[in-house]
C-alpha cells in the first residue's frame, strides 16, 4: 500500500513538473522579440532565438515581429498648393527596432499602425501642400524623401523604424474626376486644332511654292519654242471652249499652220 502511494506521489510530482515546465518554457523564433511582463512591468526582453523561462500564471509573454513589414495605408485626401484635391494611396516599410520602447509607448501593433497612419498622413499633407498637382505627379521622389525624413523622426521614440514611404496611386476624387477629364479633353482638342491649322498653313505655303516653280519652269520651256507654246495654248483653248466634244478641222483653221 505504501509503495502504491509512493508511486502515485512520484507520478503526480512528475506530471506537475512537466506541466510547470510546459507553462514556463518560452520558445522564441528568430523572427521574433519576446517581452516578459509581470504585473504590468517589463521584466525581461529576449531578442535572440532560443528558449527562455517565465513564471506561470504570473508573467505574460508578448511576442513581436522583428522583420520589416509593409503597411498599406488607407487612401487619404490631400490639398495641393494650387488648391487641387488628390486621393493619395500610399504604403510604408517599417519594423520594430526597440521592443522595450515599443511596448511602453504603443502596447500593441494595432495601436502602432493607427499611430503610423496619422504620422505618415501628416507628412504627406505637409509636404504635398508645397507643390502643385503637376509637380506631384512628375516629381514624386523629391517630396517622398521629405515625407520619409519627417515620419522616421517622429516614430523613433516609439521604438519604430520606417525605411521607406511609397505612393501606389495618385488619383482625383470621384466627384471631380469627370470635370477634370472634360477640361483636359477640351485643352487637347484646342491644341490639336491649332496644330492642324498650322499644318494646313504650311501645306498651303508648300503648294504655292510648288505652283510658282512650275510656272517658272513652263515659262522657261515655252520661251525656248514660241511656236510650240502658241500651238499648246490653242489646243488648251479648244478643250476649254468645247469640253468632251469632237472638233472637225478644215484647211482654213489657224491651228493647221502650226501642225504643218
Amino acid at each position: 500500500m505504501n509503495k502504491a502511494l509512493q508511486t502515485i506521489g512520484i507520478i503526480t510530482t512528475i506530471v506537475l513538473v512537466v506541466l510547470f515546465l510546459s507553462f514556463s518554457i518560452v520558445v522564441v523564433d528568430e523572427t521574433q522579440y519576446a517581452v516578459i511582463i509581470r504585473f504590468g512591468e517589463i521584466v525581461k526582453i529576449i531578442t535572440k532565438p532560443g528558449l527562455t523561462f517565465e513564471t506561470p500564471f504570473v508573467d505574460t509573454v508578448t511576442k513581436l515581429d522583428k522583420r520589416y513589414t509593409i503597411y498599406d495605408i488607407p487612401p487619404e485626401r490631400i490639398i495641393t498648393s494650387d488648391k487641387k484635391t488628390l486621393v493619395i494611396d500610399s504604403y510604408i516599410i517599417w519594423r520594430i527596432s526597440d521592443p522595450k520602447r515599443f511596448i511602453e509607448s504603443m502596447r500593441s501593433e494595432s495601436l502602432a499602425l493607427s499611430r503610423l497612419d496619422d504620422i505618415v498622413y501628416s507628412g504627406l499633407r505637409n509636404s504635398l501642400a508645397k507643390y502643385d498637382m503637376d509637380t506631384i505627379v512628375s516629381q514624386e521622389k523629391n517630396f517622398l524623401k521629405e515625407v520619409l525624413t519627417f515620419s522616421a523622426t517622429n516614430v523613433k521614440d516609439f521604438g519604430i523604424e520606417i525605411v521607406d514611404v511609397r505612393i501606389k496611386k495618385t488619383d482625383l476624387p470621384i466627384e471631380n474626376r469627370n470635370a477634370v477629364f472634360e477640361r483636359m479633353k477640351s485643352e487637347r482638342q484646342s491644341i490639336a486644332a491649332l496644330i492642324r491649322a498650322e499644318g494646313e498653313k504650311e501645306a498651303q505655303k508648300i503648294r504655292s511654292e510648288a505652283d510658282k516653280k512650275a510656272l517658272i519652269i513652263q515659262s522657261q520651256a515655252y520661251s525656248q519654242d514660241p511656236q510650240f507654246y502658241k500651238l499648246w495654248k490653242t489646243l488648251e483653248s479648244y478643250g476649254d471652249i468645247i469640253p468632251g466634244s469632237v472638233i472637225l478641222l478644215d484647211d482654213r483653221m489657224e491651228i493647221l499652220d502650226y501642225l504643218k
